[in-house]
């Protein structure tokens, strides 16, 4: 791979997993949620992919596809089965509107550019200067985190963090050891199985999966 396609091809990824993450504040269907989520999974894979052949490492290459199988299949899977087991199609009433949260998104882009540059000036290669996308993904899951009320959202906020968590590990090292990713990814996955429970729980007992509401029950 020469080094003017591996830039090309490294760009490709980081811009498509950071527009999946501004997506994500910008649509209400749950749905489509997922689905960004999903996608933003195959931006990742697409990513720690790239990294392996420009490094000429299959086992980084095979960590890349076992990212993907679970964060843009089996993840996804689990999440749209959660949903329509809670049987809510849409973040009603989000804390922040969707214009205001992309003027967010866009300061939080510029935070992440600021905090990240010492780290890019230590070692100023393509991938570490992709990190600042990654720190961007990060602090917008965040945002999607505390912002959104249903409990879908919120876990879709978390997994952007860990996405991007992911993302600049493989950036700024050139990957992880498989035990080390193997062992988050089944974090993960027991935490989305538990939602698909809780999700079909709180249906049935409260009639809704909004968490303010649940709050207002307990008061």
């Amino acid at each position: 791979m020469t080094d003017a396609m591996y830039i090309q091809l490294l760009d490709l990824a980081c811009g498509a997993f950071l527009l999946t993450g501004v997506l994500v504040l910008w649509r209400r269907d749950l749905s489509a949620i997922v689905w960004l989520f999903a996608l933003q999974g195959v931006a990742l894979t697409a990513l720690i992919v790239v990294l392996g052949v420009r490094q000429d490492d299959l086992e980084l290459i095979l960590i890349g596809l076992g990212v993907g199988a679970l964060r843009a299949g089996l993840l996804p899977y689990l999440m749209r089965r959660a949903l329509v087991a809670g049987g809510e199609g849409r973040e009603t009433q989000p804390l922040v509107n969707v214009a205001t949260s992309l003027l967010v998104a866009a300061v939080l882009a510029m935070l992440a550019y600021a905090v990240s540059q010492p780290l890019v000036r230590l070692s100023p290669t393509p991938a570490t200067q992709a990190v600042p996308i990654a720190l961007t993904v990060l602090l917008i899951g965040f945002f999607v985190l505390v912002t959104r009320r249903r409990a879908l959202s919120q876990l879709v906020g978390f997994l952007l963090m860990d996405n991007a968590i992911t993302a600049t590990a493989f950036l700024t090292t050139s990957g992880v050891p498989l035990v080390v990713e193997l062992g988050i990814s089944l974090d993960i996955l027991l935490a989305v199985l538990v939602l698909q429970v809780l999700t079909t729980r709180m249906r049935a007992a409260f009639g809704g999966t909004d968490l303010d509401e649940l709050r207002e029950l307990h008061d």
